[in-house]
C-alpha cells in the first residue's frame, strides 16, 4: 500500500495537472485511480478549469530571419570566415558546465566573501565620488563613473575614461562604443554583459572627451588598482591605447601589443582596440575579433 506522503503528492500533481488544463496525464491516473478513490472528487471539485484552458491558444513568439536588418556599427563576428567562429560556439558551452558557477565559469563566492567584497567596492566607490585630484575634473564632471558588472566574473575589461553618456548615467561604456561592445561580448563571446565587470582608468570624463593626462592616470592610479584588487579577475582585456599604456606601463601600440599575452600581477592581460576605434575603422573589427578569440580561447583553458 502506498503511504500518505505519496499520496499526497500525487494529489497534488493532479491537481496542477487539472488547473493547467491538462485532462490526460500520461498513464499515471489511471494507475493510481483504484489506489487514489478520493483524488478523482478532488480534481473534479475545480470548476471550468478543463474549458477555461482548453480555450487558451500559446503564441509562438516570431523568429529573426536572414532578412532582417542589422545596424552597420555592431559587431557581426558570423559575417566573417566560418573557420573564426569554432570558438565562441565552444565557449557558450562553458556556461552549462555547473550551477555553482555563473555564466563565465567560475565559482561562485562564499556568502561572507561575497559580502566583503561588496562592501569593499561599496566603500571605494563612495571614495571616488569624493575625489578632488583632478581640480579641472572634478569641477567640470557631472558625476563619477567607477564600474559595473558582476563583481566576482573572472574577466574584466577596462577602457579609457568616461564620455559624456557615461558621465550622465553615471555607467561605464553606455553609448555608442558601449553598444558595440555589448555586442562583442553578447554576440562575440556569447556571454551576457553584466556577467563581466567593466571600468576605465580615469572615473571622471575628460573635458570634450580628450585624451586622459598622465597626471590625471596618476592620481587615478590607486583607485584602479584597488579595483582590480577587489575584483581580483583572471584575464583583463584592456580596450585601447590609453588602457594598455597604464595598465602595462609601456608606450608601444595596440599593433604591437596585439596577439600577445601580457601579464599584470599574475593576471592575463590581452590587448586590443577600443570600440571607439572600431566605430571610426569598421575593417579593424576583424583584427578585434582575432583577439576575443585568444581571449576565449585563454578562458576555456582556465
Amino acid at each position: 500500500m502506498m503511504n500518505k506522503q505519496i499520496i499526497d503528492g500525487l494529489i497534488d500533481y493532479l491537481t496542477i495537472m487539472q488547473y493547467a488544463g491538462i485532462t490526460e496525464v500520461s498513464n499515471l491516473s489511471v494507475e493510481i485511480a483504484d489506489k487514489l478513490p478520493h483524488a478523482e472528487k478532488l480534481i473534479v471539485s475545480v470548476p471550468n478549469a478543463v474549458a477555461k484552458n482548453n480555450s487558451t491558444e500559446i503564441q509562438t513568439p516570431p523568429t529573426l530571419t536572414s532578412t532582417d536588418s542589422i545596424e552597420s556599427n555592431k559587431f557581426e563576428p558570423n559575417k566573417l570566415p566560418d573557420e573564426t567562429q569554432s570558438v565562441a560556439r565552444e565557449t557558450k558551452n562553458i556556461t552549462m558546465e555547473s550551477k555553482t558557477k555563473n555564466c563565465v565559469g567560475h565559482d561562485l563566492p562564499k556568502e561572507q566573501d561575497a559580502a566583503d567584497k561588496l562592501t569593499q567596492l561599496e566603500l571605494l566607490s563612495a571614495e571616488v565620488a569624493k575625489c578632488s585630484r583632478c581640480l579641472e575634473l572634478a569641477q567640470s564632471r557631472t558625476q563619477t563613473v567607477f564600474g559595473a558588472g558582476d563583481p566576482f566574473s573572472p574577466l574584466l575589461f577596462l577602457g579609457e575614461a568616461p564620455g559624456a553618456d557615461e558621465d550622465i548615467q553615471g555607467k561605464p561604456f553606455v553609448g555608442r562604443s558601449g553598444k558595440l561592445l555589448n555586442d562583442i561580448i553578447t554576440k562575440g563571446m556569447k556571454l551576457k554583459r553584466e556577467d563581466v565587470y567593466v571600468c576605465n582608468i580615469l572615473r571622471c570624463r575628460p573635458p570634450g572627451n580628450r585624451t586622459p593626462q598622465p597626471d590625471e592616470a596618476a592620481n587615478c592610479k590607486s583607485f584602479l588598482e584597488r579595483t582590480i584588487e577587489i575584483i581580483n579577475p583572471k584575464f583583463i582585456c584592456c580596450l585601447g591605447s590609453v588602457a594598455t599604456k597604464y595598465l602595462l606601463a609601456t608606450d608601444k601600440s595596440i599593433g604591437q601589443m596585439r596577439k600577445i599575452v601580457h601579464d599584470y600581477n599574475g593576471i592575463k592581460v590581452i590587448c586590443t582596440y577600443h570600440p571607439s576605434y572600431l566605430l571610426r575603422m569598421p575593417a579593424a573589427k576583424k583584427d578585434t575579433w582575432e583577439d576575443i578569440q585568444m581571449l576565449m580561447k585563454m578562458m576555456e583553458e582556465g
